[in-house]
């Protein structure tokens, strides 16, 4: 495998200079701008050249690689090397004027993530890690948080946009999880959320029907920094599995309380009381 030290110091530079790009657009955004992929998928004409500038960027840094990309600038997965990238994650949130967005970029190395970037822009925070590398923010060392009991935790999650069969089982998780935390989060981003599960921000993240652009980045930004990743049965599938659970020493209690009623097993998932105030 090549050294990454060069290949993350070429993208953090190139998911700043992207990110530039996207601030200065947010400033003159018109709703008129909105494009519509399906329904509630949104997209603007900010997003595409901002993954075509990222593409083009990329493409210098590792030029054998190939693309896993959200607005299909570049798809062509290639040997080796593969990069899968958001350009602006938390879309509705930037064309609503909601500063909480930003750009995802990893590196795989035979499907596994070997780097990953996450720019939350209106922060100008820069989360980073590489495989076996630690996790930082803006050049600072990050961990995931040291809570270990579900009931002192805050928890991030997202909420399904287009798919709603499972609804009714998301919901009691919800409500579970209501019951048992300080509380619930929905940032609408999910690199966003674990980029601050990451750094110790939420205690731990939740999903389902996201894409391998929403999560690669974070995934090892999370691993990285200590935390725990798998999907809702506890499995590897996360990346293209559609389903994430993110944490740190709360990572059990969350998968006992998904995993159980996600799989019509709930046998106990009640793990702890909240302590909230």
């Amino acid at each position: 495998m090549r050294d990454l030290d060069p290949v993350l110091k070429s993208v953090k530079t190139l998911t700043q200079e992207v990110g530039d790009f996207i601030r200065s657009e947010s400033k003159n955004f018109k709703t008129s701008d909105i494009e519509h992929k399906g329904f509630n998928d949104l997209v603007s004409y900010v997003d595409k050249e901002a993954e075509r500038k990222l593409v083009d960027g990329c493409r210098q840094i590792v030029p054998e690689a190939g693309f896993i990309t959200e607005e299909g600038t570049a798809s062509t997965q290639q040997g080796e090397y593969n990069w899968i990238i958001d350009p602006l994650d938390g879309t509705t949130n930037f064309t609503h004027g909601l500063p909480v967005y930003a750009i995802s970029l990893a590196l795989t190395f035979h499907n596994h993530v070997v780097l990953g970037v996450i720019y939350e822009i209106n922060r100008d925070e820069c989360f980073y890690a590489t495989k076996g590398g630690s996790a930082y923010c803006n050049g600072e060392l990050i961990k995931v948080s040291e809570v270990n009991e579900l009931g002192n935790s805050l928890l991030a999650t997202g909420f399904p946009y287009h798919d709603f069969g499972k609804m009714s089982t998301y919901l009691n998780i919800l409500d579970s999880f209501m019951q048992q935390t300080h509380g619930l989060r929905r940032l609408g981003s999910a690199a966003v959320d674990l980029a601050y599960t990451a750094c110790g921000r939420f205690e731990g993240f939740f999903e389902y029907n996201l894409k391998p652009w929403d999560v690669a980045a974070g995934i090892i930004i999370v691993q990285e920094a200590g935390g725990f990743v798998t999907d809702f049965s506890g499995g590897n599938n996360f990346l293209f599995g559609g389903e994430i659970v993110a944490a740190g020493n709360v990572h059990k209690d969350m998968l006992k309380v998904i995993n159980g009623l996600w799989n019509g097993n709930p046998d106990q998932v009640a793990v702890g009381k909240s302590s909230r105030q």
